[in-house]
């Protein structure tokens, strides 16, 4: 996920506070993994300095000013062009799950009981998963059939794999 796209986007609506763009994001993006201030105003930065935003106001408090930043038209250019641009599929070619099994394989371990593990989480996850799908709302319901799709892939993969561990011992051994 691009952050400074992200947050240009919810510029976008009006001229924010670093604080409020950070609550806005966790609220829609962040509820697994929210953003650090830090990382706002770094981003803030950086995205000025590039002209993407300027600062629309600032605010004399008891701590340290407090800048409203606003979007500028490149800005909102910049987001058009990335809303636009399709994201490249990820098809995780040399997955970490691969090399295991091989590795297992090659040292004479049971790349079986590896692949039984590896199911029982995914079967975990998918459980935790349907369970947050059931009680959030429509995002947490969209970013859940994600997930659970991707976990479903995987569960395949796992089964395809297990099938033709025997072949695959062979074909690495040569």
């Amino acid at each position: 996920m691009s952050i400074g796209h992200t947050l240009l986007g919810l510029l976008e609506s009006g001229p924010r506070h670093g604080y409020d763009l950070k609550r806005s994001f966790d609220d829609q993006f962040g509820r697994d993994r929210p953003l650090h201030y830090g990382q706002v105003y770094s981003t803030m930065s950086r995205l000025l300095k590039n002209g993407l935003v300027v600062v629309d106001g600032v605010e004399a408090g008891g701590g340290p000013e407090r800048k409203r930043y606003a979007i500028t038209e490149a800005g909102v250019t910049d987001v058009g062009r990335w809303l636009a641009q399709p994201e490249s599929p990820e098809p995780y070619l040399q997955s970490t799950l691969y090399t295991k099994v091989v590795i297992a394989l090659l040292t004479g371990r049971s790349a079986a009981d590896l692949l039984d593990a590896q199911r029982a989480e995914h079967l975990r996850m998918m459980r935790d998963l349907t369970a947050r799908k059931r009680e959030g709302d429509l995002a947490d319901q969209l970013i859940c059939d994600h997930a659970l799709f991707h976990l479903e892939a995987d569960l395949r993969w796992l089964e395809l794999t297990a099938a033709r561990l025997d072949r695959l011992a062979t074909a690495i051994r040569r």
